[in-house]
């Protein structure tokens, strides 16, 4: 592939990614020392396409053209819903078992038309992103997804939710909050031909958006806010696809891109440092590190200790391609085909996690030990 080619086509593809058992539905998680009742009334989450349920198709158009809707046709959803839900996902993502936990629906896209978010709503949309993004030829998506984009959506739901300012206070402090975003942000960068290092000068301004939004979410009343740190992404067959290099050494003994991985380490490490500074100066809210990087990297090196067959090779895709991926034969375009076994995969489509590992992302973030402090102590 020609680097032009490629990276037109990265640009249209990073719009598509930017990528103990839960309890079930039925069943409310107690807060610790024996009081009844649910520990959380609602969840909310901001995030991209690892955990959009559903924004990309509510936005009042008839549903999104060229590569963004394959995400509206099968073999998405076929591993648990039966159909597509414009889920990037064989069926459900992390924020759908984080909301099962604790008896609560799977989060409606809020941008759905006359639904109740009482119980809970999800900003996500693929494309997701902390900053925002003006410049037309970063813009990797038709829909603004940015933080900013976000938040103004949830304060626009929170009237119809809760009413008043005070009693909206009450409400949000037996709410769970979940914050995934910062990814895309760096893939616009490298996409648009940035190198790591100059991508890397960015960490600062990315995290300190991040901190000023969660900033605001306490302003409104959040108490308990999940923050995830961004995915070793230079072991998912998309980035092992555009990136690819004939030098050996750009590669770690698992096969990923190891240039690549160390910016998103070097990203996580300042959000981990920036969340401690944060809880200190505001002590009366719980600030949870959901370290989704160690976990996936953990995985990556040992697959079949944590239930995998395989970790760098998609789901669906093109069979007989390199990590069975594809960047013009995606998952859900004609000439593409579903694995025997999806759950015995990391990675459903090269870009997004399957639902078996978004389930044990969960896990890890709920109970331990992949989330500090964990959900549930």
């Amino acid at each position: 592939m020609s680097i032009g080619i490629a990276r037109v086509a990265a640009t249209a593809l990073f719009s598509c990614c930017c990528l103990m058992v839960a309890l079930p539905a039925s069943a409310a998680v107690t807060r610790s020392g024996g009081s009844s009742g649910p520990l959380y009334n609602a969840i909310f989450n901001f995030g991209d396409s690892a955990s959009d349920t559903g924004n990309l198709c509510v936005d009042g158009r008839p549903g999104p053209a060229g590569l963004l809707g394959i995400f509206t046709r099968l073999p998405y959803g076929v591993t648990y819903f039966g159909k597509p839900t414009c889920r990037c996902s064989g069926g459900r993502v992390n924020i759908d078992f984080l909301a099962q936990a604790f008896g609560l629906p799977f989060p409606l896209p809020s941008k759905a038309p006359r639904k109740d978010f009482q119980r809970g709503a999800n900003m996500a949309i693929v494309g997701g992103t902390v900053l925002d993004y003006s410049n037309a030829s970063l813009k990797f998506t038709a829909y603004d997804g940015s933080m900013n984009t976000q938040m103004d959506n949830f304060q626009q739901l929170l009237p119809s939710i809760c009413g008043t300012q005070q009693s909206c206070k009450m409400y949000l402090a037996k709410t769970l909050f979940v914050f995934q975003l910062g990814e895309n942000d760096y893939s616009i960068q490298l996409v648009n031909g940035s190198t790591v290092d100059e991508a890397s000068k960015n960490i600062p301004r990315i995290v300190n958006t991040v901190i000023s939004g969660l900033e605001k979410l306490m302003t409104l009343g959040a108490v308990d806010i999940v923050v995830s740190n961004i995915a070793p992404m230079g072991c998912f067959p998309f980035y092992l696809s555009m990136f690819e290099s004939t030098n050996k050494s750009d590669y770690d003994k698992y096969g990923c891109l190891r240039n690549h991985n160390a910016l998103f380490k070097r990203h996580n490490s300042f959000l981990q440092s920036s969340l401690s500074k944060l809880q200190k100066k505001h002590p009366r809210t719980r600030i949870m590190y959901a370290d989704l990087a160690s976990h996936i990297y953990q995985i990556v090196q040992d697959p079949r200790k944590f239930g995998f067959e395989t970790a760098l090779m998609s789901c669906c895709g093109k069979a007989g391609a390199p990590h069975r991926f594809d960047p013009f034969t995606l998952c859900g375009m004609d000439g593409s085909s579903v694995c025997h076994d999806p759950g015995s995969h990391l990675l459903w489509d090269g870009m997004h996690l399957s639902d078996t590992a978004n389930r044990r992302i969960a896990e890890g973030w709920l109970s331990g030990p992949y989330c500090h402090p964990p959900i549930l102590q």
